[in-house]
């Protein structure tokens, strides 16, 4: 088969589509004909290399992918040859406290498919069944492959981790982005006051669209002093922050006495400078949220497949054009998320 590969981490240079050995089913797995996959900021922090990341090369990276399944395992027993699937990419061996009392996203060992271990963006994929959750007739390929990670993130963020409630305020950041688009929407169908962060008027209109009842175009403003300006002084309920460092500082700035930020990621750096005495002074809560259990991620699909929610799609492009699909998150052009397609499905 063709997978998308790298055999060391770097710039888009080291990204190509060429021939990988097919996946073996292994007893617990299902064989996806992959049809469609798509990107993340992951994928990029992946492909870079991390800190202490250490990947069998050449590694196959892709964290979304949705498909048909072709051969099950023997002990497989959700799923048979022909069913439509997505793939939820968060897992851990199950074998701990955290696991036992039903979050194993706090498991020792909770890893992602795609980050930590060979990932989809590839013709075909050998996935654990348990990692696997059913796609409806009628659902398009690019929408399945598109939705899974960005809408279960944004779903725990807000719904469980910062328990919104309805006519709380709430500040989205960078919500052109694929987690940013999905908390905009998931904001929204809570019954929250939806403001939202861009960089040009063309992506807050679509973040008006989604549900964002005020639109902040961060190029061009203060966003910590629009957000005291529109809430006459008061500030927001929480603020939804994957940027990191180089927002830190305003997203605190941009909350009400006793608020909370919640994040889960950190494109521009983990590392920022904090302000200690206005956390304490105002009773801030730092919230963080990694990914989402199965059961919150296939609440949120549900919402995905009956057209509640709406993963936008900036491009789909064949697979072989990879090194382009990395560059469109880099370089933030578009809204919403990049879809790859095999070239053997093209």
């Amino acid at each position: 088969m063709h997978a998308v590969q790298f055999d060391a981490h770097g710039g888009r240079d080291v990204l190509t589509y060429d021939e990988f050995p097919d996946p073996e089913c292994g007893p617990r797995e299902a064989l996806v004909d992959v049809k469609a996959a798509s990107l993340n900021h992951l994928d990029i922090h992946t492909r870079r290399g991390l800190p202490g990341m250490d990947l069998e090369m050449p590694h196959v990276p892709g964290s979304d992918a949705a498909g048909v399944v072709t051969e099950v395992g023997h002990e497989v027993t959700r799923f048979e040859p022909g069913d439509r699937v997505a793939l939820l990419a968060g897992t851990s061996g199950g074998d701990d406290e955290f696991s036992r009392k039903g979050d194993p996203t706090l498991a020792p060992d909770y890893h992602i498919i795609g980050e930590h271990v060979r990932g989809v963006h590839s013709e075909f994929a050998a996935v654990p069944e348990a990692n696997l959750t059913p796609v409806p007739e009628g659902v398009d390929w690019e929408t399945a492959a598109a939705a899974p990670l960005v809408f279960q993130t944004a779903w725990r963020m807000l719904r469980d981790r910062g328990e919104l409630q309805v006519g709380e305020s709430v500040l989205v950041l960078g919500a052109s982005g694929g987690v940013g688009h999905a908390a905009v929407q998931v904001a929204a169908e809570a019954g929250a006051e939806v403001f939202a962060t861009a960089s040009t008027d063309e992506k807050l209109t679509y973040a008006a669209e989604l549900g964002a009842d005020h639109t902040i175009n961060y190029e061009e403003d203060d966003f910590a002093s629009e957000v005291r300006s529109l809430t006459d002084g008061r500030g927001v309920d929480m603020v939804v922050d994957h940027i990191g460092a180089q927002t830190w500082q305003d997203s605190l700035k941009s909350l009400v006495k006793g608020g909370r930020v919640v994040t889960c990621g950190a494109t521009t750096g983990g590392t920022p400078e904090t302000d200690i005495n206005r956390i304490f002074w105002n009773q801030l809560q730092v919230i963080g949220s990694t990914m989402a259990t199965h059961g919150q991620a296939e609440e949120a699909l549900e919402l995905v497949w009956d057209g509640t929610f709406e993963p936008r799609i900036r491009e789909t492009l064949p697979m072989s054009d990879i090194a382009e699909a990395h560059r469109l998150i880099e370089e933030r052009e578009g809204f919403g998320k990049v879809v790859v397609v095999p070239d053997s499905e093209l």
